[in-house]
């Protein structure tokens, strides 16, 4: 009976410590996803400020540049003839796309005769 007794002592001990184990593991466990969800979540306001900042830089040179774009100032001059001349090139292209709008039904009529043509002559050649 006494190593029946010694058994059950030793396997109440373990389970003890299993236990005393598991708990701290949890405590662990939910410290470390708390700094987790705090770091995140601070993580996540440091992105939101940032687009605002960007936001905001963006809102305040545009109206620098709609304010003095005919006279920045030695100091924005460069960067002001280069918005100019970018402005330049978006007109040039949306030009183009409008013109390639105007072409649009004469090239679809030139490529959809070969095709046709040539789906008719798959037709032909599967009789």
């Amino acid at each position: 009976m006494a190593n029946y007794d010694d058994l059950k002592k030793k396997a109440k001990d373990a389970l003890d410590t299993i236990a005393d184990a598991s708990v701290d593991a949890y405590k662990v466990a939910e410290e470390k996803t708390r700094v987790l969800a705090r770091k995140t979540k601070l993580r996540a306001g440091i992105v939101n400020e940032k687009a605002t900042i960007r936001r905001l830089s963006v809102e305040l040179g545009t109206n620098y540049y709609n304010k003095y774009k005919d006279d920045p100032g030695a100091e924005f001059s460069q960067l002001c003839e280069e918005i100019k001349c970018a402005h330049e090139r978006i007109a040039l292209k949306e030009d183009e796309i409008a013109e390639l709008k105007t072409n649009i039904g004469l090239k679809t009529e030139e490529t959809e005769a070969p095709e046709s043509e040539a789906k008719n002559e798959d037709k032909g050649s599967e009789e």
